[in-house]
């Protein structure tokens, strides 16, 4: 059975877990990138460098033009937005803070499926494969626990997505081929993430998820508290951290 997927790769843990472990799965794997204006330009070269390594077809979108759009974010307006820093992991979960992008898992999947969409009609009309064999997914790294005041991380929008995507799409409406949206991180811990990152291989030396534009990771915002607190509660080391760099004493707390 041809097993089509696309993989919203952002350079971070998180996608970087999805992305080994859908290649695990069978997948045949193309990795998309996206360039939205971020104040955080290293996940961009992150991820064509965790691309690079996985061996994965990688796209890298310029959609800057979306930084107009959904301006309303210390991601994309951060001389604008502070971003929220020293926060403990319970403070995170009680409101939708201002790194919250307007519609940008919307948008980004929504693009994914796209991508997905043409690699399994390809195959289906071009060679000659069943539709009935065909299994065609868009990855994405959401996290319902540690981000759980995001509203496009839970789990009832991406059941509601996937059934957009199946009524919108010529592969579900007409050969009666779902756009599956897997969210394989969706349920778990930080922790339970680096775990599995670590049994399925992802190389986490290469990733990047601080939400800050620097050059070392702030240490500060609740990417890198969250990352820190997950690799404690794990009990090994953060291979991305450098000999210089340290994990914040209070993201363990807590």
């Amino acid at each position: 059975m041809p097993r089509f997927g696309v993989v919203l790769l952002s350079g971070g843990l998180d996608s970087t877990t999805v992305a080994a472990l859908a290649l695990r799965q069978g997948y045949q794997l193309a990795a998309l990138t996206f360039d939205y204006g971020q104040a955080q330009r290293r996940e961009v070269a992150a991820a064509r460098r965790v691309a690079a390594l996985l061996g994965l077809s990688h796209y890298v979108l310029d959609v800057r033009v979306f930084r107009q759009l959904a301006w309303y974010s210390a991601l994309t307006q951060p001389e604008r937005f502070a971003l929220p820093t020293d926060r403990r992991p319970e403070q995170m979960a009680t409101d939708v803070p201002i790194t919250y992008v307007p519609l940008r898992n919307t948008l980004f999947i929504t693009l994914a499926a796209a991508l997905l969409e043409s690699r399994a009609l390809q195959a289906i009309e071009q060679a000659g494969v069943m539709s009935a064999e065909v299994d065609a997914a868009v990855f994405i790294a959401a996290n319902a626990l540690d981000y759980s005041g995001y509203p496009d991380c839970r789990p009832e929008y991406y059941a509601a997505l996937a059934e957009t995507l199946r009524r919108g799409s010529k592969l579900g409406a007409h050969y009666g081929v779902p756009l599956q949206v897997e969210t394989p991180l969706l349920h778990l811990r930080k922790a339970e993430i680096v775990r599995l990152a670590l049994e399925v291989g992802a190389p986490l030396a290469l990733t990047w998820s601080c939400y800050a534009g620097g050059e070392r990771p702030c240490g500060r915002c609740d990417s890198c508290l969250l990352r820190a607190h997950g690799f404690a509660e794990a009990g090994v080391p953060d291979p991305a951290l450098g000999a210089d760099d340290e994990a914040p004493p209070s993201a363990c707390s807590g």
